[in-house]
């Protein structure tokens, strides 16, 4: 295969789905073109670092810290929150 279809192939070697025969060209391709050894390796260190990621926690705090810097910008924001269990009043059957 050729440099430029080996080029188009870095995202998917990047995420681990290329079969392994595929990979090694890949490798071996780059052994030869320096700036597409970068490439491959850190787009797959990008990947590998992404994917180990958990994320952000969000948190009540979070919420209410964003809530509280919308409403001081002027948003009109009614969240939605369930009515209070003591305003549920239990009325009699009749029959």
């Amino acid at each position: 295969m050729n440099n430029d279809l080996f080029k188009k192939l870095v995202d998917l070697y990047a995420g681990h789905e290329l079969s392994s025969e595929l990979e090694q060209e890949m490798e071996s391709a780059a052994a030869e073109d320096s700036s597409m050894m970068v490439e491959l390796t850190t787009m797959r260190n990008t990947v590998d670092t992404l994917q180990g990621d958990s994320g952000p926690e969000f948190t009540e705090e979070s919420y209410q810290r964003i809530l509280m810097k919308l409403y001081a910008r002027g948003a009109a924001i009614q969240p939605k929150a369930p009515a209070p269990a003591h305003l549920q009043y239990h009325l009699p059957i009749q029959g």
